[in-house]
């Protein structure tokens, strides 16, 4: 195998990739990037076998074939380089003669054939959707997924396609973030899938805010095709909750607020956060939200906004971080949060299909 290529271009392609494999590998092919060389240039692919990704660039093709090398050796390297072309040529023992400028380097690689098979996709269901779409879609929703690995089924987003619309879930169990999207698909296309954290990040790296990305469904595993890129993830098995019963009937008062004001305020406010308890107190008075924190062992600190807001006296406390999370992620200038008493969880929204549920938490006096 014969190519030579721009070094900006494989630079960025292998850093791409490289995002899959992990730190801490037991099969060391794992840790290499497989390199395919044919007529429409270079095809690279790495896997940690739960993800894989693979990206296709423009080389200049001298001789077809197939190595892996290592991944993040071979990106260290092509970072480093000071001529703007990088020459490689792969013997038939799999190692890699780089050369770029003055430079020089050889890298032993291992076979192609040990390298895993990435899924096969020939029956899944296929649809497109809008990249802009689902970037934001999971902007709003992903900062909610669980990091709690007892439940496994929470360590990802649900996306729900069906009625035509998709709706993207995550909960952790003490918040849920959510949005809905019409999305317009042949009949038979209805299902439930549960796309792991670990895909949902690399997604967010691909998309772009122009085209589309097309998805295809198999019953273990989902495939997004976009931008040259082809990501594969497993899901995850399992039945996702009930999501719809964690959302609170209808509010008894709706409280507009400036986003921004608001997240701000919490911020400052939580700087004096106790780390036993983590929450702020959040008190509704006439016309007047004061956002507080009280502990012994570090100080108080208070905040006081003008709100629209004429019912009873009510306070509830939430954890500050949950409260910051879907709003330095929601762009709208103005959210309205939705309450019904103290007891209950409150709702923030926005004027788009979009809802935010936190628990409150419990704090003695």
């Amino acid at each position: 195998m014969k190519f030579q290529i721009e070094r900006d271009v494989f630079q960025d392609a292998l850093t791409q990739v490289q995002h899959v494999v992990g730190s801490k590998t037991t099969l060391p092919i794992l840790s290499n990037v497989l390199i395919q060389a044919d007529d429409e240039g270079l095809k690279l692919s790495t896997t940690n076998l739960d993800v894989a990704m693979a990206v296709r660039v423009p080389a200049s093709v001298e001789e077809h074939g197939k190595t892996t090398l290592p991944a993040r050796r071979l990106g260290t390297i092509v970072r480093e380089l000071a001529g703007t072309e990088v020459q490689i040529s792969v013997d038939e023992s799999n190692t890699a003669s780089v050369k770029s400028g003055p430079s020089f380097f050889k890298i032993l690689g291992l076979s192609e054939t040990e390298f895993p098979k990435i899924g096969e996709f020939e029956e899944a269901r296929e649809f497109t959707v809008d990249q802009r779409m689902l970037k934001d879609a999971l902007r709003k929703t992903a900062y909610a997924i669980s990091t709690d690995e007892t439940r496994y089924v929470l360590n990802g987003v649900n996306f729900v396609i069906g009625d035509g619309n998709l709706t993207l879930v995550a909960t952790d169990g003490r918040r849920l973030a959510m949005v809905e999207q019409n999305l317009e698909l042949p009949d038979g296309n209805d299902t439930a899938v549960i796309i792991p954290t670990k895909a949902v990040m690399e997604l967010q790296r691909l998309l772009t805010d122009e085209g589309e990305m097309k998805v295809q469904l198999t019953a273990s595993q989902a495939a997004f095709t976009l931008n040259n890129s082809f990501l594969v993830t497993k899901l995850i098995e399992g039945n996702y909750p009930n999501y719809r019963q964690v959302i609170p009937g209808e509010a008894k008062y709706r409280i507009p607020l400036e986003r921004e004001v608001l997240h701000n305020a919490v911020k400052r406010v939580a700087i004096l956060v106790n780390e036993k308890t983590n929450s702020i107190k959040f008190t509704f008075a006439d016309s007047l939200l004061t956002i507080s924190t009280n502990s012994p062992e570090v100080g108080e600190a208070k905040e006081s906004l003008d709100i629209k807001y004429d019912g009873p006296e009510m306070s509830l406390a939430f954890n500050p971080e949950f409260v910051m999370a879907p709003l330095r992620n929601l762009d709208q200038d103005e959210v309205y949060l939705d309450l019904i008493d103290e007891s209950s969880p409150g709702v923030i929204k926005i004027d788009e299909p979009f809802l935010y549920v936190i628990m409150p938490m419990r704090v003695t006096s």
